[in-house]
C-alpha cells in the first residue's frame, strides 16, 4: 500500500488573504514505512513571506528569486502523489494551500484520500495536544535537526509519528521478517532442488531389480489391484 506523507511551507497563515505556498515537501510509505523516494521543491511567490513565517522556517524572499515558481512546478507534485491517500498534520491548511493555488492554475483540485494525523493521534492517544513536536517526543523521535521548520524534514518527522500511531515499530521489523522468511523459503527450496539426482536406470539394471522381486514371497504389493494394472 502506497501512501504520501505531505507537508507545506507557506507566506503566511490564510491563502484567502493572499498567502502562498513557498516549500512543499513529500515522502513515500509503502504499508506505513517510508522510502528513499522523496520529492522536495521552493516556490518563488510576489507575496512578501510574513516575518513569523520567515522567523520559522528561515526562508526569505531573496532566497526563493532563483526558484521557480509553483505553475512551473506543480506537475511534479501531481505526478509525485498520483491518486494515492495523503498523509497530513492538520490537513485541512495544507490540502487548503495545495487547492488554491491548483484552483489559480485553473486546475481540479486534489481528491485523494486524506488522513489527518492530529486527528489520528488525539484518537489513539487521547489527548487534546498533538502538535508535531510533542509527538515526537512522546515517541521518543530525534528532533535535534529541527531548528528550523522545512517542509521535507517536518514530512520524514511525520512519517515517524505516522508509523507509531498506526502500531509501531513492529510493522517494519514485520515486513522485514516475512520478506526474509520468503527468501529463506527460496533458498531453501533451491538448496533442495540441487541436492535431488535423477536416477535413469539401463536395461540391465532394471532386469535385475525384477529378479530380486520374484524371489520376494507373497509381496504385500500383489494385494493391491493397481500393481497388476500397471505391470
Amino acid at each position: 500500500m502506497r501512501e504520501i506523507v505531505l507537508d507545506t511551507e507557506t507566506t503566511g497563515l490564510n491563502h484567502a488573504f493572499g498567502d502562498r505556498i513557498i516549500e512543499i515537501g513529500c515522502v513515500e510509505l509503502i504499508n506505513h514505512v517510508a522510502t528513499n523516494n522523496t520529492l522536495q521543491f521552493y516556490c518563488k511567490v510576489d507575496k512578501k513571506i510574513s516575518e513569523e513565517a520567515s522567523k520559522i522556517t528561515g526562508i526569505t524572499n531573496e532566497f526563493l528569486e532563483k526558484e521557480k515558481t509553483f505553475e512551473e512546478q506543480h506537475e511534479k507534485l501531481i505526478n509525485f502523489i498520483k491518486n494515492d491517500p495523503l498523509v497530513m498534520h492538520n490537513a485541512k491548511f495544507d490540502l487548503g494551500f495545495i487547492n488554491n493555488e491548483l484552483m489559480l492554475l485553473g486546475k481540479e483540485k486534489i481528491t485523494n484520500e486524506i488522513i489527518d494525523t492530529v486527528t489520528l493521534a488525539r484518537k489513539v492517544l487521547n489527548t487534546r495536544i498533538a502538535n508535531l513536536d510533542f509527538l515526537c517526543r512522546h515517541f521518543n523521535i530525534d528532533l535535534s535537526k529541527r531548528s528550523l521548520h522545512g517542509a521535507l524534514l517536518d514530512s520524514r518527522l511525520l512519517a515517524e509519528v505516522y508509523l507509531e500511531l498506526k502500531g509501531g515499530k513492529q510493522i517494519s521489523m514485520d515486513l522485514r521478517t516475512v520478506e526474509k522468511n520468503k527468501n529463506q523459503k527460496n533458498n531453501k527450496n533451491k538448496h533442495e532442488a540441487n541436492k535431488t539426482k535423477s536416477i535413469n536406470p539401463n536395461d540391465e539394471d532394471t532386469a535385475s531389480h525384477k529378479k530380486m522381486l520374484e524371489k520376494i514371497k507373497e509381496p504385500i504389493w500383489k494385494r493391491f489391484d493397481y500393481y497388476y494394472n500397471k505391470n
